[in-house]
């Protein structure tokens, strides 16, 4: 049985990017060529490589993250506030916002926001009270 699942993602800077995750309020170690990001509580780990070293494990070329998505990462937050407050860090960390914090159906409240490499990430609280 699988006991852990890491997200591996190419970077073009891994020094920027460890900042960057650093000051949205992830804590970031580098470990060899590259640097482990810890998410939540359950200690989901995502890890930045150089786009070049990326290469090597997945035999094949890096997608240009600005163009097109591939992957949509979601963070859970424990209020509308940490919310709000991440997309703040974010956009004072370099990041870009391509959703604005919001409402939608009553009992889900997010925002959308591209790392410095493009990747596209939201950060969402659910208000299971009120969800249908």
């Amino acid at each position: 049985m699988a006991t852990d699942l890491w997200m591996n993602l190419p970077v073009q800077n891994v020094e920027k990017s460890k900042a960057f995750f650093t000051k949205i309020g992830f804590p970031a170690q580098t470990i060899g060529d590259g640097v482990q990001v810890a998410i939540g509580d359950q200690g989901t780990k995502v890890m930045l490589f150089p786009a070049s070293k990326f290469e090597t494990f997945t035999h094949h070329r890096v997608a240009d993250s600005m163009k097109a998505t591939e992957v949509l990462f979601s963070i859970g937050a424990e209020d509308r506030e940490e919310v709000d407050a991440m997309i703040k860090n974010v956009e004072k960390a370099g990041g870009a916002i391509y959703a604005k914090p919001g409402l939608t159906d009553g009992w889900l409240y997010g925002a959308g926001f591209i790392d410095l490499d493009g990747h596209r990430w939201n950060v969402l609280y659910m208000d299971m009270e009120k969800m249908p």
